[in-house]
Parts: C-alpha cells; structure tokens; sequence
C-alpha cells in the first residue's frame, strides 16, 4: 500500500492492485464512539471521494470502518444539539450546514461513477445507513445490525431514507421507520439496504483478492468484477430473515392512508415473537410528530427523484431543530441519558396538520443549499 494520510477521524489510503491501478480506501476513525459521522468526518470523506472519482489512476474505492463493534452507528449528534439549544426555534446557522454538506456526501455516493464497496459490519445505523445505502457494493456481515431508529429522538429516518425506505418490498420501509425495528444481515438483503453476505474475518481476504485483480478502464465491467469477487466469497451461515417471516403481517398492520389506524393496529398487536412486540412498544414510546413526520413524507415522496428528496428532507431536518422534540429527545437518551423524553404534543391524536407542515417550511436564503443536485 502507499503510504497513509490521515485526518483526526478518518484514514486515507490507496491500495495498489495487479494492472498498476489503485483502489482508494476511506476508514471511518472513531471506534471510542462507533464512528459517529462527526461533520469533520463529512469534510474530510467529500473531498476526497471527489478526487478519486476523476482520477484516472483509481479504479474504485472502500468504505469502512476502524473497530469490530460499527461501521457507523449514527450522526454525532452532540454539536446539533448545542446549535438547538443555543438557537431555539431561530435560525441555526450549525444544522444547516451540517444537513446540507451530510446530504451532499450521502448523495455523492448514490451517484458514484465508479464502483464503492462499503463494509457495514457491526451497527450500522441512521447516519451509517445514509453513507452505506447508496454504495453500489453493500456488504453485511453476522455481526452487522441495522436501523433507523430516530422515531426514539424526535427526528425521521432521513439520509434519503425517504426514498430508499419507500422502495423496499411491500411497505416494509414504512414499518421501519416507524418502529425502528433492527435488522440482521438477512433483513437487510430482503429489503434491499444490503448486496453482499460475508464472513466478518474475510476483509482481509477482499482486499487482497482486490488487490489481486486486474482492473479496467471502464467503470462497468469494474462493477461487475468487484460483484462476482464479491459473491465468490460469500458465507452460507446467513441467519433468518423476521422481516421475511411476517412480510404479509407488516402490510397488513401498514396498510391504509390514515396514521390513526395504523398506530391502532400497533397498539393491539399481540405475538409471541419479541422482535414484533419491540417494535410495537419502540413506536409506542417513539415521538408522535416524527410518527406523522414519517408518514407525511412517505406519502409526498413517491414520485420524486432522489435529490428532490434530499432536497424536501433539508427542509424537515431543519424544521425538526426548530421544534422541541428532536432535541428533547437527543437530550433523554445521549445527554441526562433518563430515556424519558416528554414529547410535544404528547399523543399522535394531538399532532395537527398545520403542525407538521410547519416541519416542512424553509428556513434557508435561496437558493436551496442542495440546488446544484441532479
């Protein structure tokens, strides 16, 4: 390999393969905090995966992470909360540029020209999600646990989850995001935030069968390369899928167009399976606006492009630190840690919809920070 560089929170390489071509590695570099996408991590990935993508020396680049325990498990939510309280319901110059250069990156990646591999083992949530989903090469490992849990502190699945929940089987993304439910390595392949199943040990084994390959020119036949080295390695320990297993009971307690009826369904829901009752309870405790936040924007994004809803998802994420939950619920679970978030309003029967469109109201000077996106 040549010689590293690195940066407080993520470490740089290029790693040399058989045809002279090199494959850029980007290691997330926070395991004390399982690599909790930081903004100065977002400033240092964006730059660089730019450079990579028009270098001609470059066949494709790795994403993962220092540790055992995560690739990423979530934004680091610490400053945000700071921005919040500093800035009340004014405007807060910190989250908007935190939103608008953490979306620009997740979309970067989304729309990469070359092939990205990214390896997600251990917990890979919210903000992991946003960096792992667009990756054109997505791999789980046994120990990779998944999630959008942000209904527990006052926020949405957002990262684009609102277009890539949207897509997934049935309306197995809406149950998701309203329940936070975790998944597995075989939930994840199931709903499509996952391509690839391999040992936890076989990094190695990938990166020198990488660095083994001769590369072409043409970002293609690379893809299709990396994709068949890929599956040659693959584990046949894959555990089961619950997400699988109650597919047909997930839409029937999604179904419909009213929230009300849904959060009813949840309510009653009666299983021997824990997996199922958790994730009833984790919406039952969960914020009642980010509930109809979810809903909301799953009904607005179904036929928008993917930078229409990073764009749309700007506004919310902003809306969301103007009002009180997002930061009560940062504080109830990272700051006094007491898990007893009191939510405003206090029941979804009280969420109004001229309180949630309040959410979706710009709080930026046009243009739109996220314009230039196509």
């Amino acid at each position: 390999m040549k010689e590293m560089t690195m940066t407080d929170v993520v470490l740089f390489d290029e790693l040399p393969t058989a045809c002279g071509r090199c494959f850029g590695l980007a290691t997330l570099n926070a395991p004390a905090t399982l690599n909790a996408l930081s903004l100065p991590m977002v400033q240092a990935l964006t730059p660089a995966l730019r450079a990579w993508a028009v270098d001609p020396g470059i066949a494709g680049v790795v994403l993962q992470a220092s540790g055992d325990k995560a690739f990423c498990a979530g934004g680091d939510l610490c400053e945000l909360y700071q921005s919040m309280r500093d800035c009340g319901a004014g405007p807060n110059p910190y989250a908007q540029g935190f939103f608008a250069q953490e979306y620009q990156l997740d979309h970067l990646i989304h729309r990469y020209p070359k092939p990205l591999l990214c390896w997600g083992q251990g917990i890979v949530m919210g903000g992991g999600i946003g960096l792992m989903a667009g990756a054109s090469h997505r791999v789980v490992t046994s120990t990779s646990k998944l999630a959008m849990p942000e209904i527990s502190i006052g926020l949405y699945p957002d990262v684009g989850g609102s277009w890539f929940l949207r897509r997934m089987p049935g309306r197995v993304g809406l149950f998701l995001a309203l329940t936070g439910a975790p998944l597995n390595a075989a939930d994840a392949l199931f709903c499509g935030l996952a391509d690839f199943y391999l040992g936890s040990q076989n990094r190695t084994d990938v990166l020198s069968s990488i660095a083994a390959a001769n590369w072409h020119d043409a970002a293609g036949d690379n893809r299709a390369a990396l994709s068949r080295l890929l599956a040659g390695q693959a584990a046949q320990d894959l555990p089961e899928s619950k997400l699988r297993r109650h597919f047909d009971l997930i839409d029937e307690l999604m179904a419909g167009d009213d929230l009300l009826d849904i959060a009813q369904r949840l309510r009653k829901l009666q299983s021997d399976d824990a997996w199922l009752m958790t994730a009833a309870a984790t919406f039952a405790k969960g914020s009642p606006t980010s509930a109809a936040l979810v809903f909301e924007l799953w009904r607005r994004v179904q036929r928008l492009s993917l930078a229409e809803v990073f764009r749309l998802e700007y506004r919310v994420s902003l809306g969301c630190c103007a009002h009180p939950d997002f930061a009560e619920g940062i504080r109830a679970l990272l700051i006094d840690k007491d898990r007893n978030p009191h939510w405003t309003p206090q029941t979804l029967e009280h969420v109004t919809p001229e309180w949630i469109n309040e959410h979706f109201e710009p709080r930026f000077a046009a243009p739109h920070p996220l314009a230039a996106l196509a």
